[in-house]
């Protein structure tokens, strides 16, 4: 599941794949295969071959490590232990570390972007529900119900869950970004389902350039960018209501096709590219005034139901 709400992007980017790739370069290494249940890519401008193979298998025992902390279907993972029992306890720092900034993404975004929306997906998962069975919902979710310490991590209300699909590809990004740094590789471009630049892509200096919706593609140079689409995964044949939800109201937006944020992190970038597709304009603006760097690009503005052919 942390790869479904970025399926509807494969498809959609795909005729810009080509475009957007990296040019070959004389010292660049590009890896691709699959992680994190989608496509990826690790391209690495580097002259030594053997150090960046080793280099990419370090980045997916990485991968595959974090994975497994924050997976919902994992049944040993620890999300899934908090989400069974409540509580966590010496959680480890990856899963304080996310969660905290989870936390500070929800308070800045005034709940338009909160991990506690678990019961809600499961609720729309089961059928199309009433306004009741939303209202009764709701009671289970709410980031002022999780309480996030280095020694535990609890949810207050019986009932409440998690889910991490929405930050925790982005925060493994960076994670693996940080890593290459760390050996030695700093221009690459990272591309686990949020993408994540260091350096430049060719001696010239040239930005890593980046598929997004619409055919654009974006160039970056040390930033960021995730998008978030509805149609990813819905949960009718109208994709009205898809795995989007808004755990304000309890309900999918339908204002955007997609949504796109260019940011520092992609940590950042994929929490705030989740929240601004639930936001309307008035709130994404005053969330955006309170950052710095932010690039935001909305696509396919959805007319009302009643007015689709």
């Amino acid at each position: 599941m942390i790869a479904s709400r970025r399926r509807f992007l494969g498809i959609l980017a795909g005729s810009a794949a080509a475009l957007a790739a990296p040019e070959a370069h004389a010292a660049a290494y590009r890896w691709r295969g699959r992680a994190l249940g989608a496509e990826v890519s690790l391209t690495l401008a580097h002259p030594d071959r053997a150090a960046a193979e080793a280099a990419v298998e370090a980045c997916l025992d990485e991968v595959e490590r974090l994975e497994a902390l924050f997976s919902l279907y994992h049944p040993d993972s620890a999300l899934g232990r908090l989400n069974r029992t409540g509580l966590l306890e010496d959680p480890g720092h990856d899963m304080v570390r996310l969660l905290s900034q989870a936390q500070a993404i929800a308070r800045l975004t005034g709940g338009a972007f909160d991990v506690t929306m678990q019961p809600l997906w499961r609720l729309h998962a089961a059928g199309a529900p009433d306004a009741d069975a939303v209202r009764d919902c709701l009671r289970r979710v709410g980031h002022r119900g999780l309480q996030v310490s280095p020694r535990r991590i609890a949810l207050a209300r019986p009932g409440m869950a998690l889910s991490l699909n929405g930050i925790a590809q982005g925060y493994i990004t960076d994670r693996v970004t940080g890593m290459l740094r760390r050996r030695g590789f700093g221009h690459a471009l990272v591309n686990l389902g949020e993408y994540r630049s260091t350096g430049q892509k060719d001696s010239a200096g040239s930005p890593w350039p980046v598929a997004a919706p619409g055919g654009r593609v974006l160039d970056i140079n040390g930033g960021a960018v995730a998008t978030s689409a509805g149609a990813g995964l819905s949960f009718d044949p109208a994709g009205r209501r898809h795995h989007i939800l808004d755990p304000r109201l309890g309900r999918s937006p339908n204002r955007f096709a997609s949504v796109t944020v260019t940011v520092a992190t992609a940590t950042l970038a994929d929490a705030l590219s989740t929240a601004f597709y639930v936001m309307d304009a008035e709130q994404a603006r005053a969330v955006r005034a309170r950052l710095s760097g932010v690039a935001v690009l909305a696509e396919g503005i959805r007319p009302p139901a009643a007015a689709r052919p």
